[in-house]
């Protein structure tokens, strides 16, 4: 389980959250600047709070009381980007096992074919990424972040830079992902229509703070968008 408890000063705007996120899909749900993504940059230890803590399982990542501040590389967390990041001059197996070896973690042929097969990547394991849809490559690059054995996977607005086809390209793997991975997924996005299809809960942020949590009921008042 992850728990999170951080402030943050961001110019303007202040960040005082708080929630929890266990098994299943935790969507941090928001307009543009409510500080979706500035809260998933604090738990990958890419930004430090100004406060507060962060721990997953029994694992203590940040406290500030405490002075502990757990380096990126050593959090076991997974993070897939809007526009995946995938090494152009390498295939995709390559791209695959990058994150694994980065990490230290030992080559599972089982495990990597396990996570080809979740993602239906199979057939595209010798093409460069420049050969992929965008579907593929957010695919790909989820697949990648799996194969380092993480404790937590953050995905941050992964269907932003999709046009709508891809999307529900996309979207059956995300569901099958959210049953299948056996880690919490903190999943970041502004589009309610998406959010309800992933999310087994979802936390509502406005203007740097949490404003409910629950289930997709709290969607009921956000506008649609192209999945409504």
């Amino acid at each position: 389980m992850l728990a999170v408890d951080v402030e943050k000063q961001l110019g303007a705007l202040k960040l005082d959250v708080k929630f929890e996120a266990k098994n299943g899909a935790t969507a941090l749900f928001g307009p543009s600047g409510s500080g979706k993504t500035s809260i998933v940059n604090m738990i990958a230890g890419l930004v430090t709070p100004d406060r507060g803590a962060i721990a997953l399982d029994q694992t203590v990542l940040f406290d500030s009381g405490a002075h502990i501040n757990v380096p990126p590389h050593r959090r076991r967390i997974g993070y897939v980007f809007q526009e995946g990041r995938l090494f152009p001059h390498l295939s995709v197996r390559q791209n695959l096992d990058y994150g694994r070896r980065m990490s230290g973690v030992p080559r599972d042929d089982g495990e990597f074919a396990r996570i080809v097969k979740l993602l239906d990547i199979g057939h595209l394991l010798d093409r460069r990424p420049g050969r992929l849809s965008g579907g593929e490559r957010q695919r790909v690059a989820v697949g990648r972040a799996l194969l380092m054995q993480p404790k937590l996977l953050l995905l941050d607005e992964p269907l932003a830079s999709l046009d709508a086809g891809h999307k529900r390209e996309i979207l059956p793997y995300l569901v099958r992902l959210r049953d299948d991975a056996g880690i919490p997924i903190v999943y970041v996005s502004h589009a309610p229509a998406e959010v309800g299809r992933i999310a087994t809960t979802v936390v509502r942020l406005d203007a740097g703070r949490v404003v409910a949590i629950g289930g997709t009921e709290l969607l009921k008042d956000a506008e649609a968008d192209i999945f409504a």
